[in-house]
């Protein structure tokens, strides 16, 4: 079992559908901040440069750019944290869709290691997994607070590399951070661009994606 490959899977865009969940959560506390609602659009374009793997920090970015620089970080994420998380889990966390079909993660696991890298906080990954997950058992799981430095940095791939050690690691994630932070560790890439998104799909290929997939309901295909 100890050399069984590991298949590392980003979270957001590869096992959830967060348009309605954390994009959502970051265009209303724009809007609620600021009274001006970012075009999804532009949310987009940050996304696809890099760097702005963090919702945190790219709700403040926008924030600022919608001309509220006087607005504090700590602000920003108290907002978002109330609108996404809600009270009891109410919030537009429970809009999230789980997008590998049944039996995916179960096939994987009988030839694989399956693990998770994420710029989520361990216990937004944790109110996910319950719901969707519950069975499936992770060899690691690299939250945003585990890593000194988040994507594109490789520090939780070379955590997970380094606790699976002589072990083949591939890393299927869907952004230009999740590239660079695989090439950056040095472990194969899957990119997975949606439905439909041939401009991603070509951006993921230059970052040195093994393959590029619509949905990780392809995965079987590529590995």
């Amino acid at each position: 079992m100890s050399a069984n490959p590991v298949l590392v899977f980003d979270m957001d865009g590869v096992l959830a559908e967060v348009s309605d969940s954390y994009l959502a959560a970051i265009s209303a506390t724009v809007e609620k901040m600021t009274g001006q609602k970012p075009a999804r659009q532009v949310i987009d374009r940050y996304k696809e440069a890099g760097g702005w793997n963090n919702d945190w920090a790219l709700s403040h970015e926008l924030v600022k750019q919608a001309g509220h620089a006087d607005v504090s970080y700590e602000e920003v994420v108290a907002v978002f944290q109330e609108l996404f998380i809600g009270h009891t889990g109410d919030g537009l966390i429970a809009r999230e869709k789980w997008i590998p079909h049944n039996g995916l993660l179960e096939r994987l696991a009988s030839r694989l290691r399956l693990a998770i890298f994420t710029g989520r906080p361990r216990g937004e990954i944790e109110i996910t997994l319950r719901r969707f997950a519950p069975r499936i058992e992770w060899s690691s799981i690299v939250a945003d607070e585990d890593v000194g430095r988040p994507k594109p940095a490789p520090d939780g791939l070379l955590a997970i590399v380094e606790a699976h050690p002589g072990i083949e690691v591939t890393y299927a994630g869907d952004n230009v951070d999740d590239a660079r932070s695989a090439r950056g560790a040095n472990v194969r890439f899957i990119g997975v661009a949606g439905p439909d998104q041939s401009c991603r799909a070509d951006l993921l290929k230059s970052e040195g994606a093994i393959a590029v997939i619509p949905s990780v309901n392809e995965i079987e295909g590529v590995l």
